[in-house]
C-alpha cells in the first residue's frame, strides 16, 4: 500500500541528484531548457541515467532493508532442504545474513561491460536515438494532422453535431493523460525495449482501425487509444537517451528527440490538410499507419535495451540458475513490488493535487491555456473555411502560426531564463556571497518570465478573435496566434520547471498531477468551441477567452509573493 511503502527519487531531477551524485570534475551538465524539455515529455526523471538507480529516503531504505531480509530468508529456506526436509549443507553453507552482502552484489563487469548502454558501440547508439526520436515524431503528428479533414469526416458519417467534431480531434490528447500513468511503472520493471514494441504495435493497429472506421464512435474510441499507446515513446524516450548517453554529450542527442515534439504539431495539420484534400481525410491515418509501421519494423531488428536495473536483474537471474547461490542481488534492486510502482505512479499525483495548493493550481492555470491550444486547433478548419473560404488543403497551412510561435516560445524561454539567472547571480555576488556553478535558487525565480509570456495569450485572443470577425486580411489573424504560440510554449516550460525546481523527489509526480489535468481539459475544453462562436461571434467568442485568461493573471503573480510559504507550509512528505 502506498501509506507504507517506499518514497523514491527516481523521479527526481537534477537538483536531487546534484545533491547526491554530483560528480567532483567539472562536466557539462544539462541546460535549463535540456532539462526541462526531458521532464515535460517523459513525465518523470529529467535526466538521471538508469544506470545510476534509485536514492531512497529514510522510510524508502527500511524498506528495501527489509525486502533483503525477507528475500534472504526465503532463499535460506528453499537451500536447506532438498525436498525431503534433510539440510542440504553443501549448498546452505551455514546462516543467512540480513545484513548485505557486497560480495553478493551483481554488477557491471568493469567500465567497460559491452552489457552496459553507455558502452554500446556509437552506430548503435545513433541508430537506437535516431528510432526514439522518429517515433517520437510520429505520435505528436497523429495529434493534429487529422484536423483539416474534419469537416469532409463529418460530412461523410451525415453528422452535424460540432461537440463530436471537435471531440474526434482532441479525444486523442485524453489518451496522454492515462498511458504515462502506466508505461512508466511497466517499462521500471519489464523495460523499455516490451514497452516499444508493444506500443508501437498497438498505435500501428488503432490507426489502422481509425482509417477503416465505420462510424464516429468507433473512430473516436480508437482515436483514444492511440493516443493512450503512442504517449509511451514520450514517456520513455528521454531515459532511452539518458541511459546510452553520458550528461556531457547528452545535449547533441536531445536535441533530436525534443524536435519531433515541437515539428510534429507543426506538419501535421499542413501535410494533412493537403493530403485530406487529395486522397479523403482517411489517408490521415494510412499515412501515419506505414509510418508507424515502419519504425516499428525498423525497432524490433535494430532497437536494444538499454534500461540497466532491468539487464542487470537478468544477469542476476542467470547468475543465480548458474551458481545456486540465491543470495546474489542486482545492484539496482530496491525491493519494489510491481503493485508499489503503479500504487506510487498512478497515486502519488492524486495526492499531490489534493495536498498542494501550487500544484492544483498550476494544474489548472496550465489546463486552460492547454485547452485553448486545443480549441484552436479544433477550430481553425471551420473557421477559415467558412470566414476565409479556404479550400481543406490551404486551411492546414493557417496552424503554422501556432506552430511557429512555438518555436520561437522556445527561444525565448531560454533567452528569458538565462537572463534572470544572469542577474540573480549578479545580485549575490554584489551582496557578498559566494556563487558556484549550478547554485541552487528559489524556485519562483524561474516565474518571472510568466507574467509576460502568458499576457500574450489573451492579446493574441483579442486581436485573432475581431480581426477574423470583421474579415481582415487573412495573414493578421494567423499572425496573432503566433502570439498565443509563444505565450503557450513559454508558460508550459516556466511552470514545468518550476515544478521540477520546487518538488525535487516529487518532481516526476507534480508533472504527472500537471499533465492528466490539462489532457482532460484540452480533450474537453474544446467542446464548446464552436458553439461558443455560433452563439457570440469570433470577435466576442475569442474576447470571452481572453477574459478568462486576464482573469488568472494573478496565479503566477500569487505564487511568486507566496509560493515559498506556501511549498513550507504544505511540503509534501511520505507520499
Amino acid at each position: 500500500m502506498m501509506g507504507s511503502g517506499p518514497a523514491i527519487s527516481k523521479e527526481a531531477p537534477t537538483h536531487e541528484s546534484d545533491h547526491t551524485r554530483r560528480p567532483s570534475h567539472p562536466e557539462r551538465q544539462l541546460s535549463d531548457l535540456e532539462k526541462e524539455t526531458l521532464a515535460a515529455y517523459e513525465g518523470h526523471d529529467a535526466d538521471i541515467p538508469s544506470n545510476e538507480g534509485y536514492v531512497l529516503d529514510e522510510r524508502g531504505e527500511l524498506k528495501r532493508k527489509q525486502s533483503i531480509a525477507l528475500s534472504q530468508k526465503a532463499a535460506k529456506k528453499s537451500i536447506e532442504t532438498n525436498g525431503n526436509g534433510a539440510k542440504d549443507v553443501e549448498k546452505a553453507g551455514g546462516d543467512v545474513s540480513t545484513e548485505e552482502d557486497d560480495s553478493n552484489i551483481v554488477w557491471w563487469d568493469g567500465p567497460d561491460d559491452p552489457a552496459n548502454p553507455l558502452n554500446f558501440k556509437p552506430w548503435m547508439k545513433i541508430v537506437n536515438i535516431a528510432l526514439v526520436s522518429a517515433i517520437c515524431f510520429v505520435t505528436p503528428l497523429g495529434s493534429s494532422m487529422f484536423a483539416p479533414g474534419v469537416p469532409e469526416l463529418m460530412k461523410e458519417f451525415k453528422s452535424d453535431n460540432v461537440e463530436l467534431a471537435s471531440f474526434v480531434v482532441s479525444v486523442y490528447v485524453l489518451g496522454f493523460a492515462v498511458g504515462p500513468l502506466f508505461f512508466a511503472p511497466l517499462s521500471e520493471i519489464y523495460g523499455r525495449l516490451p514497452l516499444y514494441y508493444i506500443c508501437n504495435f498497438c498505435f500501428f493497429a488503432c490507426n489502422i482501425g481509425c482509417a477503416l472506421a465505420p462510424s464516429l464512435n468507433f473512430l473516436v474510441g480508437f482515436r483514444f487509444l492511440a493516443g493512450v499507446f503512442g504517449s509511451a515513446p514520450l514517456t520513455n524516450g528521454g531515459g532511452t537517451i539518458a541511459d546510452l548517453v553520458t550528461q556531457e554529450k547528452r545535449g547533441k542527442a536531445m536535441s533530436g528527440f525534443v524536435m519531433g515534439p515541437m515539428i510534429g504539431p507543426i506538419i501535421g495539420p499542413v501535410a494533412g490538410g493537403f493530403l485530406s484534400q487529395a486522397k479523403g481525410w482517411r489517408w490521415t491515418f494510412w499515412v501515419l499507419t506505414m509510418l508507424s509501421g515502419l519504425f516499428g519494423l525498423l525497432s524490433a531488428v535494430f532497437m536494444r535495451e538499454t534500461y540497466a536495473a532491468v539487464i542487470i536483474q537478468r544477469k542476476t537471474d542467470r547468475l543465480r540458475k548458474e551458481t545456486g547461490n540465491m543470495e546474489l542481488r542486482s545492484k539496482l534492486d530496491v525491493g519494489l513490488s510491481p503493485k508499489d510502482f503503479f500504487l506510487h505512479s498512478i497515486i502519488r499525483p492524486t495526492k499531490m493535487l489534493v495536498r498542494s495548493p501550487i500544484v492544483f493550481l498550476l494544474a489548472i492555470y496550465v489546463g486552460v491555456i492547454y485547452g485553448y491550444l486545443y480549441l484552436l486547433f479544433t477550430t481553425f478548419t471551420p473557421v477559415f473555411e467558412e470566414t476565409y473560404h479556404f479550400s481543406a488543403g490551404i486551411v492546414g497551412l493557417t496552424f503554422l502560426g501556432l506552430g511557429i510561435g512555438s518555436l520561437v516560445g522556445v527561444a525565448f524561454f531560454a533567452w528569458s531564463t538565462d537572463r534572470v539567472f544572469k542577474a540573480r547571480k549578479e545580485a549575490m555576488e554584489a551582496a557578498g556571497e559566494e556563487v558556484a556553478d549550478g547554485a541552487a535558487m528559489q524556485p519562483e525565480a524561474r516565474l518571472q518570465a510568466l507574467l509576460p509570456a502568458y499576457a500574450l495569450i489573451p492579446c493574441g485572443l483579442f486581436i485573432y478573435g475581431w480581426t477574423a470577425q470583421y474579415k481582415v486580411q487573412f495573414m493578421v489573424p494567423i499572425l496573432a496566434t503566433v502570439l498565443i504560440g509563444i505565450g503557450n510554449i513559454a508558460v508550459f516550460m516556466c511552470v514545468s520547471l518550476y515544478l521540477i525546481d520546487a518538488f525535487a523527489f516529487y518532481a516526476a509526480s507534480a508533472l504527472a498531477a500537471n499533465t492528466v489535468i490539462r489532457s482532460i481539459m484540452g480533450a474537453v475544453l474544446p467542446l464548446c468551441g464552436q458553439k461558443m462562436y455560433d452563439t457570440l461571434g469570433l470577435g466576442w467568442g475569442n474576447s470571452l477567452l481572453g477574459f478568462i485568461g486576464l482573469g488568472l493573471l494573478p496565479v503566477p503573480w500569487a505564487i511568486l509573493k507566496w509560493g515559498e510559504f506556501l511549498r513550507k507550509k504544505y511540503e509534501m512528505k511520505n507520499l
